[in-house]
C-alpha cells in the first residue's frame, strides 16, 4: 500500500475508526501556516539534544522521498530547522516536518508552502555540535512513533498508525468513510437523538 494514500482521509476520520487517543500527538503541535495541506507518509525519526538541531539538519540527507521528519526536539528555546533547511528538504522529496519544539523564517517556509507542524517559532538557531540519534524510537506529542510509522497530520489534528496496523486501520477508516458519505444529515440526525435519548434513559437522567 503507498504511504500517501493515506492522506486521502483525515485523522478525524482515523480517530472514528477506533485508532487510539494514545496514537493522536497532543494540540500544541500544529500547523505553522494557514490552509496548510494534509500530509501522510512514513515517519523518519530524528532526537536532538537540548539547544541543538544536527540531526535533523543530517536527517534531509539522510531520509527517503516521500518520508516526514518527526522530531523530539531537547527544548524550546531553540529552532530545530530554519528557511533553507526546509527548502532543501522539499527538493530533496520530503514531505513535511512534525517538530515536537519550534522552528524560525516561518514567512518563508510559508512561501515556500512546506508543510510544517511544531510548538512554534523562535529565532534563536540550535547548535550543531550535540549528541542525538535516527532512526530510533522517540515520544514526539506524547505519542511513541518508530521509523516506519504512518504519519497524518492536518489542521484537525496528527495521528500516528503503527506500521503493523496500518492496513487494518486504513480498511477501518476506508469503509467509515465511504458509510458516512451515503448518509444524509436528515438520516444522522434521526440516528443520533435516538441514541443520546437512549443513552440518557439509561443513565436514569430527567429532564
Amino acid at each position: 500500500m503507498a504511504p500517501s494514500k493515506f492522506s486521502e482521509l483525515s485523522p478525524t476520520t482515523y480517530a472514528d475508526a477506533l485508532l487510539g487517543r494514545e496514537q493522536f500527538m497532543d494540540m500544541g503541535i500544529r500547523e505553522m501556516w494557514p490552509h496548510i495541506p494534509r500530509i501522510a507518509g512514513p515517519a523518519y525519526t530524528v532526537s536532538c539534544a537540548p539547544g541543538d538541531n544536527l540531526m535533523l539538519h543530517a536527517a534531509i540527507y539522510r531520509a527517503e522521498p516521500g518520508s516526514i521528519i518527526v522530531v523530539k526536539a531537547g527544548d524550546i528555546d531553540y529552532a530545530m530547522s530554519g528557511g533553507n533547511v526546509c527548502a532543501t528538504a522539499q527538493k530533496r522529496g520530503i514531505v513535511g516536518f512534525v517538530i515536537d519544539g519550534v522552528i524560525r523564517d516561518v514567512a518563508e517556509v510559508r512561501e515556500l508552502r512546506f508543510p510544517v507542524f511544531a510548538r512554534g517559532a523562535m529565532p534563536i538557531p540550535g547548535k550543531k555540535q550535540g549528541s542525538g540519534s535516527l532512526q530510533s524510537t522517540i515520544i514526539c506529542g506524547g505519542v511513541q512513533v518508530d521509523t516506519g510509522d504512518i504519519v497524518v497530520a492536518d489542521e484537525e489534528g496528527i495521528a500516528v498508525i503503527p506500521a503493523k496496523q496500518q492496513e487494518t486501520i486504513w480498511d477501518m477508516a476506508k469503509r467509515r468513510a465511504e458509510k458516512d458519505a451515503t448518509q444524509s444529515l436528515e438520516e444522522w440526525e434521526k440516528n443520533h437523538r435516538a441514541k443520546v435519548e437512549r443513552i440518557l434513559q439509561e443513565i436514569g437522567f430527567k429532564g
